[in-house]
């Protein structure tokens, strides 16, 4: 099943690469073909690695061919060879050999993979020392991204680039109307499996290794559900009390809409919306696993005429589609897919719902803008422009021990305090 292994990783990743599939997408049209847990296992270890030091892989490719591999499946092939080779304990003969195994559909390709793999091996120093020396594909970022980084946090840059390379914690939210933090970590312990309270916020869990949720206590029951503790310090900044009106726009997957449901329980009415009928099935499954109740709609954000029944919001919460960029570590393949022809349309998408959601909020009542991005002009400057726009609007300055105050708002870096990247910006509207 091994060479079967890196057939099925590089099905994976030419989808990607070449289809512009998501990591995830892929992984779910592939995984279920692969009949044994341990491959399957393998095949998206694989995958999340050569996607994580794609860059890096990339340009140490181009060191070692003459010319640019044009067929995709090979170009792949090497990749996965080159990860084995650097970053995993496969043996490096058993790497080589099961690598060119895979490209069997293809002979011709076999001596090629193979002189690629062997030269690697044989000057391997030589090569990472080269690699090393263009700092970008060292730490495996596209140039445009890396650039945008390092104008956005000069004195962080190198940390941020660092952060987005390591593996993520698996965070938990303990859901409080079911079970305690500390009642839940104890059920933890019993089964052995080791976690402990995050230092930031009264829900989140960190286990000490990613663990099926499977074998989860209460999983299934609604106790628990996996997100970072970044995300969760959401309900906490929303000021809710009993009586509101809720509106979470952009509510997928729900996880933000389940914590304020799970933080508030004599809300009045709580509307999620979100365009993507996919997305918003993801978005009842995981109000059926807790037995929270929500009205569901698949709208869309920027057109409140088709759905909002007039009815305003005393709080709204805003997720705004984005670059993601704070979020890398956990989905690599952003690095890839991410274009910086991408950002245009996501400040003009974000300028759109906001508008848009303005009308629907009250007065007095509490706008919270959010994204998982750590560009700049997605979030301070989003903010500014808004404020600037907008006389009835007041910035609530946010006061807290996580992240750091901005111009506007407050942002996240990934890594600090163990968190994604994400940033808020709370704001009122005083008449």
């Amino acid at each position: 099943m091994e060479s079967n292994s890196r057939v099925f990783a590089a099905d994976v990743l030419v989808q990607v690469v070449g289809e512009q599939k998501t990591l995830t997408h892929a992984l779910e049209s592939v995984l279920p073909k692969i009949p044994r847990e341990n491959d399957r296992a393998f095949v998206q270890a694989l995958c999340y690695g050569v996607m994580r030091w794609y860059w890096r892989l990339d340009y140490l490719l181009g060191l070692l061919t003459r010319k640019p591999i044009k067929d995709l499946d090979l170009r792949m092939l090497a990749m996965l060879g080159l990860y084995q080779l650097k970053y995993t304990r496969v043996k490096p003969h058993a790497a080589v050999a099961e690598t060119v195994s895979a490209a069997r559909r293809k002979a011709w390709a076999k001596p090629l993979l193979n002189g690629i793999l062997r030269t690697y091996l044989r000057e391997q120093s030589t090569l990472e020392a080269r690699v090393e020396e263009k700092k970008v594909f060292a730490e495996a970022h596209p140039e445009w991204l890396a650039s945008q980084i390092q104008r956005d946090w000069p004195g962080r840059y190198t940390e941020v680039l660092r952060q987005n390379n390591l593996a993520p914690p698996m965070v938990l939210r303990v859901n409080r109307l079911a079970i305690s933090r500390a009642a839940y970590l104890e059920r933890l312990a019993q089964t052995g499996i080791s976690a402990y309270a995050s230092p930031v916020g009264d829900s989140a869990v960190v286990l000490e290794g990613p663990t099926a949720v499977e074998r989860l206590p209460g999983f299934a029951e609604g106790w628990v559900s996996v997100q970072d503790s970044a995300a969760q310090l959401a309900a906490a900044l929303f000021e809710l009390k009993p009586g509101l009106r809720v509106l979470d726009v952009c509510a997928a997957p729900g996880g933000k809409l389940m914590h304020v449901l799970e933080t508030c329980s004599g809300l009045k009415e709580v509307v999620a919306v979100d365009i993507s009928p996919e997305r918003v099935a993801r978005i009842h499954d995981n109000l059926a696993r807790a037995g929270l109740n929500a009205r569901v709609l698949t709208a869309d954000a920027t057109d409140p005429e088709a759905w909002w029944d007039g009815q305003i919001f005393d709080r709204i919460l805003l997720d705004a589609p984005c670059s993601a960029t704070g979020v890398i570590r956990r989905h690599p393949d952003i690095k890839v897919l991410r274009k910086p022809s991408d950002i245009g349309g996501l400040l003009d998408l974000q300028r759109l719902i906001l508008d848009a959601a303005w009308p629907m909020l009250a007065p007095g009542g509490l706008l919270l803008y959010a994204t998982c991005s750590i560009l700049r002009q997605e979030n301070e400057v989003r903010i500014a422009e808004f404020l600037e726009n907008h006389s009835d609007a007041r910035e609530v300055p946010i006061e807290a021990t996580w992240g750091e105050a901005v111009s506007h708002g407050r942002q996240i870096l990934t890594g600090d305090q163990g968190m994604d990247g994400f940033y808020y910006a709370r704001i009122v509207k005083t008449s």
